[in-house]
C-alpha cells in the first residue's frame, strides 16, 4: 500500500510541478495580434467557418481499426506454434469479427467517396 501511495504522491507532484512550471515562465505581454485569427500570415476574406466532409474521419477510422488489427495479428502469429487449435480459433473469430465490421461499413456506404 505504501508504495501504491508513492506513485500517486510522485505522480500527482509531476503533474502539479509541470503546471506550476507552465504558469511561471508562459510570456506575460498582451499582444493584440496574436489573438487575431489569420491564414497563411494574411487577414481573413470572407467567412472563416468551413464544413469538412465527415467522410475523411470515416476513412481515418476505418484505417486505425485495420492497423489496431494488425497489432494485435503479429503476437498471435509469433506465438502461434505455443497456443495450439484454441488460439486458431480465437484469431478466426477475432478476424470474422473485424471482416463483419467492414461488411458493414462497405453495406452503409462507408467507403464510398461521394
Amino acid at each position: 500500500m505504501g508504495s501504491v501511495a508513492l506513485f500517486m504522491a510522485v505522480g500527482i507532484v509531476f503533474g502539479a510541478g509541470g503546471i506550476l512550471t507552465s504558469f511561471l515562465i508562459h510570456p506575460r505581454s498582451k499582444n493584440r495580434f496574436k489573438l487575431e485569427t489569420y491564414e497563411c500570415g494574411l487577414p481573413t476574406q470572407g467567412a472563416s467557418w468551413v464544413q469538412f466532409k465527415t467522410q475523411y474521419f470515416t476513412y481515418a477510422l476505418m484505417f486505425v481499426i485495420f492497423d489496431v488489427e494488425v497489432i494485435y495479428l503479429y503476437p498471435w502469429a509469433v506465438s502461434f506454434e505455443n497456443l495450439g487449435f484454441a488460439g486458431l480459433i480465437k484469431m478466426f473469430i477475432f478476424i470474422f469479427i473485424l471482416v463483419l465490421g467492414l461488411w458493414y461499413a462497405w453495406k452503409e456506404g462507408a467507403l464510398e467517396w461521394r
